[in-house]
């Protein structure tokens, strides 16, 4: 039955597999050097753009990404073709890593104003220089929050394909937005043009909200977002070419 997979799907999944597997028996020694860090923090790495897409945190998060991407990644390579196909799903996972770090551009930019307030120098810190805070207990407590948030930004790395996958996703409800799927929790088929802008509401107020729950919510918009305009872009040409 594997084998009756497009090939780029296929090698996809097998990649993903491959790292994951990699990378517990090495007791996530990789994931310093393969997820995907906030550009600005001293642990960024160029390659981590396209790495990050293949390294995942759990044994459900890949099982539920490989999922997904079995389900929906066939038909879209085989209407697509292999090379539209390869587009999209890199594209749609650069998108996730753009809006994601774009998001978490404007909360550092937010966090670093309101300590320069407080009279602590973000700039020496962030180049090395013990951070040294000052004012009274209120200030000094508040400081040591924003520095913590501060940190968590520039220390949480940015894992999985489900930028990628929500891509694929989009671009399907695109493609064909009356097919319907089965969704946990509801007991009738549903069709996808419907399920799509759902996730998307949720996920958009998730990650402005800042119950992320270890979610990049911002990245499956960013990544949905691409895949909507490449197959909105292709549709019309979609059985003129591939």
């Amino acid at each position: 039955m594997f084998n009756n997979i497009p090939p780029i799907t296929r090698n996809i999944i097998i990649i993903n597999v491959i790292v994951f597997a990699v990378t517990f028996l090495l007791k996530d020694q990789l994931t310093g050097y393969l997820a995907a860090f906030y550009p600005f923090s001293p642990f960024f790495h160029s390659w981590q753009i396209i790495t990050h897409m293949f390294m995942h945190g759990s044994f459900m998060h890949i099982l539920f990404n490989m999922l997904t991407l079995y389900s929906f990644g066939p038909i879209l390579e085989q209407s697509l073709g292999e090379r539209k196909y390869l587009i999209l799903y890199f594209v749609s996972g650069l998108g996730a890593f753009f809006l994601y770090n774009l998001w978490n551009f404007v909360e550092v930019q937010q966090i670093t104003h309101q300590l320069e307030q407080l009279g602590f120098n973000v700039s020496a810190y962030l180049s090395g220089a013990q951070g040294v805070f000052s004012g009274g207990a209120e200030s000094v407590l508040k400081q040591r929050e924003l520095v913590g948030d501060l940190n968590n930004i520039m220390g949480t790395p940015m894992v999985g394909a489900s930028g990628a996958i929500f891509g694929v996703i989009a671009a399907f409800a695109t493609l064909y937005p009356d097919s319907k799927i089965m969704i946990m929790f509801i007991p009738v088929p549903v069709k996808v043009k419907y399920i799509l802008p759902v996730i998307l509401v949720v996920s958009v107020f998730l990650g402005i909200s800042g119950n992320v729950g270890g979610i990049a919510h911002f990245a499956h918009v960013g990544g949905a977002l691409v895949g909507f305009l490449l197959a909105w872009i292709w549709k019309k040409h979609l059985y003129r070419f591939n």
